[in-house]
């Protein structure tokens, strides 16, 4: 069996246009199951002895009264020759009684003679009978051994095809899909998750962003990652970083009221759209008074002016206003100024822009970089961190808002905890990321009521991970469509349980020392240029193995018995060791028990939708069972080099996919042409063909060893390299199929049931 891949296989991971989320298991090539067992020899037949004394016995019934006539005829002689020896008849008399009786000894001698004749013939027709049947036989042994060698050779095509192939395939975002929703799962899955599409984009030369809202560091490997890559990420932990941070200040006065607007109404679940004008409307009107641009602290000491909070002239001693911005601004909204909704917004707006007023009082210079991450420091209070990432969000919004169009997730964002955030402020940060072709992948812990009713709008692909809360897997399930049935590997099952303790360690920030811009610009650094994107995957490979703990979680978890045990009881192990899959069926307590690692990946296509169980572990990349073509494709490469078989291309293919895959492979029916079937057959009852599911019964064998030889069957070795085995020396070469002409075909296979010579037979 030979692998036919591109010539672009090996860099498929790399690839710009590609955002990959995972890896699918599936097996192209099934198990074939035992070998075939040899042809059994016919038993060799001889003329029964009991019809032979049966034949005798009828033939001497039949000539009992000739041989009793013989007899006394001889008698009869005896007599007449003892009366003439005696002198008591004459000699003539004597002999004609001697001629007489020798008449009647022809005469029956010559009927039994026939009758024996007769008989002999019809011995030999028999033993002639007898040899015609074993001549033909024998004919028809040749031909079943002869059929019996191509059958095991199919076989043992089929097992070194099984024996050999790549059974996990990655899984890319759908083109045309501009978002991910990742739902559910545990800080260790958003770890895997994020490490997967990060690692690989930045490999491919994009630019990513992390906003981390969930204070749990998921980011970090990704971090490890780059920094190992030659690329230096630049991380802010806020509220510590705030002085270094300035995303809103090159935005206008319009632009950036709207965003510290929307900032005040992160801690108001019930804000209004009113409220919103109100509070846009002040800050404009502000903003216009220093002349459309000030400092938060201004804006929080103009704010204190308008809602009479305070003494206004200590905000007059510090320089952050003036006595004629403090007299407009008392003016601003004439004798109403005191009106009670202009002090109660106005009051609001300076309890929460408060925790921004150190907000890029320091500006840093800082170094090119692909991978920019800003999170929250989870000793902060949480107040302060929904404020801080609503901020972060509506400056990235209106920031992409004004930046030119560029190819589709050349600039990936990655926004964890997005469910913390309030539902316009997502529907402005998805309309921004649309319009300009920014990749973003949106990671909810929950599903609350505003994130479920925008949970795949528009382009978006679906990934359910863990979901612990009932009402959330319900929810999910539903999404999804129950009764779908699809296939777990042991490696997800065994690599969840070690990375089940994952624990994200604080962010180190890389921007709390940077130089400050208002230093001498000659004493500016030189800075490293950006690592030039990846020739192909093995530097990615590299870096999963040595810099982050994921390749190590499927070192360990591949051997037998530690897999068995992790996968628990509804695995069955093999006699070889092999483990088998388990099968996932999805309802609303199975979404509450996936492992860590495990993701139902779900999108529309154009023959309806797709449903797929994903392993985000980017540890499976270093697996030497991983490939780097997806599923779809490499059938379809097979199939047009002619490695793959019409019935195998229509076997190996998800229902979902069926038709397209098909269809490029030129196969009208997953019917065979006309070769025999080999190996063993599936029952209706082992096959599970929804979605991308695959059978229970297929054994799992992605625990090989990389570089390591393929495992043997569990019975029938090959034969040497030599091509004969010590104990039949006149065996043909295994790659000989009729044998040596006149001769059968070698026994090859395991021998048939013994026979029975107690059975006497014709």
């Amino acid at each position: 069996m030979t692998d036919v891949t591109s010539g672009s296989a090996t860099t498929r991971l790399t690839q710009a246009d590609r955002v990959y989320v995972g890896w699918h298991y599936a097996q192209v090539h099934p198990d074939p199951g035992p070998p075939p067992r040899r042809p059994q020899p016919p038993e060799a037949e001889r003329i029964s002895q009991t019809w032979l004394a049966t034949q005798r016995h009828g033939e001497n019934l039949l000539n009992r009264h000739l041989k009793i006539t013989a007899a006394g005829a001889g008698i009869g002689a005896l007599i007449f020759i003892l009366a003439w020896l005696s002198g008591l008849l004459h000699w003539a008399f004597a002999g004609v009684g001697l001629l007489a009786c020798a008449v009647i000894v022809l005469i029956t001698g010559y009927g039994v003679y026939q009758s024996e004749k007769a008989l002999r013939s019809r011995v030999s027709e028999e033993r002639a009978r007898l040899e015609r049947q074993r001549e033909t036989r024998q004919r028809e042994l040749n031909a079943a051994h002869e059929e019996h060698a191509r059958a095991y050779r199919e076989w043992d095509r089929r097992r070194k095809a099984y024996e050999n192939q790549q059974e996990w395939y990655p899984v890319s975002v759908p083109p045309g899909a501009d978002r991910v929703d990742v739902v559910g799962g545990t800080l260790a899955g958003w770890s895997a998750a994020v490490t997967m599409m990060g690692a690989a984009r930045l490999a491919a030369g994009a630019q990513v962003t992390v906003l981390d809202l969930s204070e749990g560091a998921v980011a970090h490997d990704l971090l490890r990652l780059a920094g190992d890559r030659g690329d230096d990420p630049l991380v802010w932990v806020l509220p510590a970083d705030l002085p270094r941070l300035d995303l809103t200040k090159d935005l206008g006065p319009e632009a950036m009221a709207d965003v510290l607007s929307l900032v005040v109404s992160a801690s108001e679940e019930q804000s209004s759209t009113r409220d919103l004008s109100f509070d846009n409307a002040i800050l404009e009107r502000i903003l216009v008074v220093f002349g459309g641009t000030a400092s938060i602290r201004q804006l929080t000491a103009a704010l204190r002016a308008l809602a009479q909070v305070g003494d206004p002239r200590d905000d007059l001693r510090l320089g952050l206003i003036t006595e004629a911005q403090l007299a407009r601004i008392t003016t601003m909204f004439g004798r109403g100024a005191a009106d009670q909704v202009v002090i109660e917004r106005a009051w609001t707006l300076e309890s929460q822009l408060r925790k921004l007023e150190v907000l890029g009082t320091e500006p840093v210079r800082l170094p090119p970089s692909r991978l920019h991450v800003v999170s929250m420091d989870r000793r902060a209070g949480v107040l302060t961190n929904r404020v801080l990432g609503t901020y972060v969000a509506t400056a990235i919004t209106h920031a992409l808002r004004e930046s030119p169009a560029g190819h589709g997730w050349d600039h990936t964002l990655f926004l964890c905890g997005a469910e913390k955030l309030r539902g316009d402020v997502l529907d402005r940060l998805i309309d921004a990321c649309e319009t300009t072709g920014t990749g973003l992948v949106l990671m909810y812990r929950s599903i609350p009521a505003h994130v479920r009713e925008r949970l795949g709008r528009g382009h978006a692909a679906v990934g359910f991970m863990r979901l612990g809360n009932s009402d959330d897997a319900r929810v999910a399930a539903e999404h999804i469509g129950s009764e779908r049935r699809l296939l777990v590997a042991e490696v997800t099952d065994a690599a969840g349980e070690v990375v089940a303790g994952f624990k994200g360690g604080p962010y180190a920030s890389t921007v709390a020392y940077a130089r400050t811009r208002d230093t001498d610009a000659l004493t500016d650094p030189a800075w490293s240029p950006l690592p030039e994107p990846a020739e192909d995957d093995e530097a990615l490979v590299h870096g999963i193995n040595a810099s982050t703990p994921w390749g190590r979680s499927v070192t360990g978890t591949t051997g037998a018995e530690g897999a068995h045990a992790a996968a628990g009881p509804e695995t069955s192990a093999d006699p070889d060791g092999r483990l088998r899959s388990r099968e996932l069926l999805i309802e609303q307590h199975q979404m509450q028990e996936l492992p860590p690692t495990a993701m139902v990946f779900t999108h529309a296509t154009a023959n309806g939708r797709r449903v797929m169980l994903v392993d985000a572990n980017p540890g499976i990349m270093t697996l030497p069972t991983a490939h780097r073509v997806e599923y779809e494709e490499y059938l379809r490469e097979q199939a047009e080099a002619g490695a793959l078989r019409p019935a195998e291309v229509a076997e190996a293919a998800e229902v979902t996919d069926a038709a397209e895959v098909t269809d490029a492979a030129g196969v009208t029916d997953a019917e065979d042409s006309g070769e025999p079937a080999t190996g063993r057959e599936r029952s209706d009852a082992g096959e599970t063909r929804t979605g991308t599911s695959r059978p229970s019964g297929s054994r799992a064998r992605h625990a090989a060893p990389r570089g390591g030889t393929p495992r043997a069957p569990g019975s029938a070795p090959p034969l040497p390299s030599n091509g004969r085995h010590a104990a039949a020396p006149g065996r043909p070469d295994e790659g000989q199929v009729d044998g040596t002409p006149g001769e059968p075909s070698p026994n090859l296979g395991p021998p048939p049931e013994r026979l029975d010579f107690r059975r006497g037979k014709r």
